[in-house]
């Protein structure tokens, strides 16, 4: 499968299943069209493919030049770097008998909130339930049953969410404590991260941060108006003049080890201007993610996202993209994190299949103890894996988030995005279409937009990188190549 499109002046064809991307002329590009068509149609014979190319385009090139492109492209077939078959879909079956291993749990310390986000998913913390914190022992729990259930694995991830997990700061604290007196007796090394609104953020809990938290998550949507319209305390007030401060400071000592987080509505579709000012603050890590909502019309829902705002949408990731190369071009980088992809080694096969690996790898554990998929599942009954007490229990929920992948989902099959995004989220699927086994149509078409603005980055800084790319008239036909980790299809082991 090839998907071809133009960026900041550059061809760029993608070759899907071998990961191969390549930055081409206009001949070339051209010419890729043409095959891709007559591919499609079930024509191979080398002969009929060049001279149906070469009699298609030769009002527009010279034969010559026709035949060199043809030359190019059917040296990248012969590498298996264009037109590769699919190997993941022959290799189904052994990712589907995968282990059943856990290895990242997300830890719901506080069903609590000290703001009151007017887009919140988890209802200002309490998750279809009520206000309630994690305890110590339940937490303990948690962590005896993710160690029990990991194997072999060794790393661990663990996050502390919430809610407002700052609000259960001292059970937080107790928690780590026990997690790293698990690690040498168990063979394991837990990564513990925390997501917060910064509203109880102080000295001794970035000390602490500092010390034993791998990454921290800080919500902030931008600009003052932008956070304060979303992001007000429950008695109405802003938070962004009492949360800046602190993550300015926070971020300084983290050294990179941070993400700023921040969501975007309809109210804010210039959410580029809200990219500027986190650079503007000094943050140089940070995402900015669409709300997800119900495209209802109610003033209550005007913030929702809606099918006619992705033009706009797509524009302003058009600006994030040439603002992060200019901006690294310039020697002042940042990391745009719906921009990150490696094209060199990226993510294992499982995650290229299925993603976050969300009710079988990846659980939440509520204050209560009951475990689910993921936290937007969360107080949903039928979605109840078990408890910390009992483990797992109710394996055909689990069965079918395991099986669940980009080959289960119709909307994947022939998406050019699906082993970058890997389906997608489950929880979106399931609350728009009642299956874990849809997609979130506006999240897809975001999500195309997003990983052909990251290849697109990659691919401007590769040419202004390499002094022999040229990137420019009498260059060769195939400017950059790159192999996007697809160089052991078939292997689904894990190292770490």
């Amino acid at each position: 499968m090839i998907h071809q499109y133009r960026q900041m002046e550059q061809n760029i064809v993608m070759d899907v299943c071998s990961g191969a991307v390549h930055v081409v002329d206009d001949v070339v590009y051209d010419a890729v069209a043409i095959y891709s068509g007559l591919y499609e149609a079930g024509i191979t014979d080398r002969t009929e493919l060049r001279q149906r190319t070469v009699a298609a385009l030769i009002t527009a090139y010279g034969e010559d030049d026709l035949n060199e492109a043809v030359d190019d492209i059917e040296e990248l077939i012969d590498a298996g770097e264009l037109f590769a078959p699919d190997e993941y879909q022959e290799c189904l079956e052994a990712f589907k008998d995968r282990g059943a291993v856990v290895k990242a749990l997300c830890l719901h310390i506080a069903h609590d909130c000290n703001l009151a986000c007017r887009y919140c998913f988890a209802e200002e913390g309490e998750y279809h339930g009520r206000r309630e914190l994690m305890s110590f022992e339940t937490g303990k729990k948690a962590l005896d049953f993710l160690v029990a259930a990991s194997g072999t694995r060794r790393n661990l991830e663990v996050d502390f969410f919430g809610g407002e997990p700052l609000m259960n700061w001292d059970t937080v604290k107790r928690l780590v404590a026990y997690g790293r007196s698990l690690e040498e007796p168990n063979g394991k090394h837990f990564r513990f991260t925390v997501t917060t609104n910064g509203m109880l953020l102080n000295d001794e809990v970035m000390e602490f941060c500092n010390r034993e938290m791998d990454n921290v998550v800080l919500s902030l949507d931008g600009r003052k108006e932008v956070n304060d319209r979303m992001r007000p305390t429950p008695g109405g007030h802003g938070s962004y003049d009492i949360i800046v401060p602190k993550f300015q400071k926070f971020a300084k000592q983290r050294e990179g080890q941070y993400y700023v987080r921040g969501t975007f509505t309809r109210q804010n579709l210039d959410f580029s201007e809200d990219a500027l000012h986190f650079l503007e603050l000094g943050f140089d890590r940070f995402s900015l993610e669409p709300v997800v909502a119900s495209e209802d019309l109610s003033e209550d829902m005007a913030y929702a996202i809606r099918e006619e705002d992705l033009p706009k949408i797509f524009a302003e990731y058009d600006r994030l993209a040439e603002i992060l190369v200019e901006r690294t071009k310039a020697g002042e980088p940042f990391t745009f994190f719906h921009f990150m992809i490696d094209l060199q080694q990226g993510p294992c096969v499982a995650k290229r299949l299925a993603g976050c690996g969300s009710g079988c790898e990846y659980v939440s554990v509520t204050p209560n103890g009951n475990i689910y998929p993921c936290h937007q599942f969360a107080g949903e009954d039928e979605f109840l894996l078990g408890t910390v007490d009992t483990g797992i229990t109710n394996t055909a929920v689990t069965e079918d988030f395991r099986s669940c992948n980009v080959y289960s989902k119709e909307k994947c099959r022939n998406c050019f995005a699906r082993f970058y995004c890997s389906g997608g989220c489950a929880a979106n699927s399931y609350h728009f279409h009642g299956t874990i086994h849809d997609a979130y149509d506006i999240g897809c078409e975001m999500q195309r937009k997003r990983i052909e603005c990251a290849i697109a980055v990659q691919a401007a800084l590769a040419a202004d990188d390499d002094d022999d790319a040229g990137f420019g008239d009498g260059v060769p036909a195939i400017d950059y190549d790159a192999q996007a980790a697809f160089s052991n299809p078939l292997s689904f082991t894990e190292t770490d």
